[in-house]
């Protein structure tokens, strides 16, 4: 496996679906608080709108679909859903063997579209919350994926040139987020 200590300062890492095989529970979670709305939300699009955070994803929802709803107490209730089912995450391979590989050796962050709590959560679950100097999730900047602001806070809490970090993700919202901050970035999708 490539060492990046020569070419790179820091290492800023996507959750759902990059650390973390998140993305199947979420599903799951989204799909049982969802119908219990009459919300209709396809495994398609709720791919398409990876990174996005979940107040977002229901207001667009419930706009397209003619409801009228409150995002802040649907997504507390899809967190919820979300947690109870968490016991089953598994993290994703060979993204983990990655920050295995550096940790401790440069300084590491999470930048995600996930609430900071949730993902300080998935990540102790994983057992892997101590690796990382910095969590930033969707409640700590005001611009979410694919605006750079997630990532340029991760960068900016591990104390390193957004220019000289090297992030990892799996959605286009998220490539297209560490992109605008000016990082190199790798499509996870090619490790799997």
């Amino acid at each position: 496996m490539q060492n990046l200590h020569h070419k790179y300062d820091g290492l800023i890492f996507d959750m759902d679906g990059t650390l973390a095989d998140t993305m199947p529970t979420h599903f799951a979670a989204w799909s049982k608080s969802m119908a219990a709305y009459g919300i209709e939300f396809s495994e398609d699009r709720f791919y398409a709108l990876g990174g996005v955070p979940t107040p977002v994803i229901i207001d667009l929802l419930a706009s397209e679909q003619g409801k009228i709803l409150d995002s802040t107490v649907l997504a507390e209730t899809k967190e919820k859903l979300f947690l109870e089912l968490l016991k089953d995450v598994q993290p994703v391979v060979p993204v983990k063997l990655i920050a295995e590989l550096h940790r401790g050796h440069m300084p590491m962050a999470v930048a995600t579209g996930s609430l900071k709590w949730v993902a300080e959560k998935i990540l102790k679950t994983l057992g892997i919350r101590e690796w990382f100097k910095a969590v930033v999730g969707a409640d700590d900047i005001e611009h979410p994926k694919p605006a750079p602001d997630t990532y340029l806070k991760a960068a900016e809490l591990i104390g390193v040139d957004p220019m000289r970090c090297h992030a990892f993700e799996d959605t286009e919202l998220g490539l297209q987020a560490a992109r605008n901050a000016g990082m190199d970035v790798v499509d996870i999708n090619i490790l799997r």
